[in-house]
């Protein structure tokens, strides 16, 4: 294949890319084009962006400055702010509305040499009311949600990485729906400024990508934190294995997934143990909707009382649902979860990471629902760093992932595990 032909352009990681723009064997502008070729041809089917101009994409690339993300396409969810394209939080009563800003996250990306090429679909307000985009290995299947458009557009190869916003499970639970890497980042990892917020305890931005590599590297150069892309392992990887108290949910696709990633860390060398359930992790389930369930209503005041008739009867009903949760039982939650770090600590049992399901099992038939984040919610409470690892297939074809969970502020090593994991189940499916 000819290195410049479109087509091998896509192909590039995000590190390959960046390394030869930094290195004047590859212009930006040409990096662009590719991927504004690629979305013509995929977008008709995948419906994955909410906004995108091919002329203001490629003018963007030809004016980036040199940096370490130039080169590198992003895209950029709906609830997140942009000055120049417009930001609806996936719901028409925003239709057409133009903040005044890039969101700070968007204009670091520019100021480091990125390409935003355009923004990506979001259920309504990051919640439950799903938008057009399809899941791009079957679009007759969810791709997941709430982000939605930036998981299908990175799986479909419209971007290289693409940002989500996750409060349940809406950014690992959907990158596992579409065989991509989704990596939510320990609490506070990356800006939130500038986002529509949901819960401002649980709200966390995060990364889809190819792989976790190019994570690991978008992370560190957005995050400033370049301990984020040189993590390593010493020694054999201790992996624990938690079915979580909700394991009953589990489908025979999923539970698969976790026995091929087993197998696969242990022809590697590393080691795989399963890890207790204590009691305290059927709790945190009440926990999590007692903290969303006060913040979430009180954060949509306006919408939920003003707009009300405007926005969908599934964001109302989800709404009225978490409003039946009491100021008592808010602050006895952030009362428990002040031991965030013990609680963790106690998971893991010793192991440098876990492995858990991401998902439910394939993405579910039709439109109408984006899945459950039965198998997130606890994780995003505890502000723990976790990770999609795509492992598989499923019966049906569709992807299935893994989820890798680490410590708290422990991003390095946690992506480091993941990226372990990652190629073991590569080395035993190539």
């Amino acid at each position: 294949m000819n290195e410049t032909t479109p087509a091998s352009l896509v192909a590039l990681s995000a590190r390959e890319a960046a390394a030869r723009v930094a290195a004047n064997t590859l212009a930006a502008e040409a990096v662009a084009a590719a991927f504004a070729e690629r979305i013509a041809a995929r977008e008709p089917v995948v419906q994955a962006w909410a906004h995108f101009d091919r002329d203001r994409a490629l003018a963007e690339a030809l004016a980036a400055p040199a940096g370490p993300l130039a080169g590198v396409t992003f895209g950029v969810k709906d609830v997140i702010d942009t000055v120049d394209m417009p930001t609806g939080y996936g719901s028409p009563v925003y239709a057409g509305y133009r903040p005044a800003w890039d969101a700070p996250i968007v204009a670091l990306t520019r100021r480091l040499g990125g390409v935003v090429l355009g923004k990506t679909v979001s259920t309504e307000f990051a919640m439950a009311s799903p938008g057009k985009t399809r899941n791009p290995h079957n679009p007759d299947h969810t791709p997941g949600g709430s982000s939605s458009g930036s998981c299908a557009a990175v799986a479909a190869g419209m971007a290289h990485v693409a940002f989500g916003t996750q409060t349940a499970g809406s950014i690992v639970r959907p990158a596992s729906y579409c065989g991509v890497v989704g990596y939510k980042p320990s609490f506070g990892t990356l800006n939130r400024a500038g986002i529509k917020p949901l819960s401002d305890s649980l709200d966390h931005l995060g990364l889809i990508t190819r792989d976790v590599r190019d994570a690991a590297f978008a992370a560190a150069a957005l995050a400033e934190r370049p301990a984020l892309a040189e993590g390593s392992i010493t020694g054999p990887l201790r992996v624990g294995l938690f079915r979580t108290s909700r394991w009953a949910s589990a489908e025979p696709a999923t539970r698969a997934a976790l026995d091929r990633t087993v197998a696969a860390i242990e022809v590697a060398g590393g080691t795989v143990r399963e890890l207790p359930v204590p009691d305290l992790f059927e709790q945190l389930y009440a926990l999590f909707d007692a903290v969303m369930g006060w913040e979430t209503p009180h954060t949509l005041a306006y919408e939920r009382q003003v707009l009300g008739e405007r926005i969908s009867p599934v964001t109302l009903g989800f709404l009225d649902t978490l409003a039946k949760a009491t100021r008592d039982q808010y602050d006895a939650a952030l009362a428990v979860l002040k031991r965030r770090d013990a609680i963790v600590e106690e998971l893991l049992d010793g192991c440098d990471v876990l492995i858990t399901p991401a998902a439910p099992g394939e993405a579910p038939a039709g439109l109408g629902s984006t899945g459950d984040p039965v198998f997130n919610k606890p994780w995003t409470l505890l502000h723990a760093p976790a990770l999609t690892v795509p492992a598989g297939v499923g019966p049906s074809g569709l992807p299935v992932g893994v989820q890798v969970v680490g410590r708290i502020g422990e991003d390095a090593h946690t992506l480091a595990a993941a990226a372990s994991i990652e190629d073991a189940l590569k080395a035993r499916t190539s």
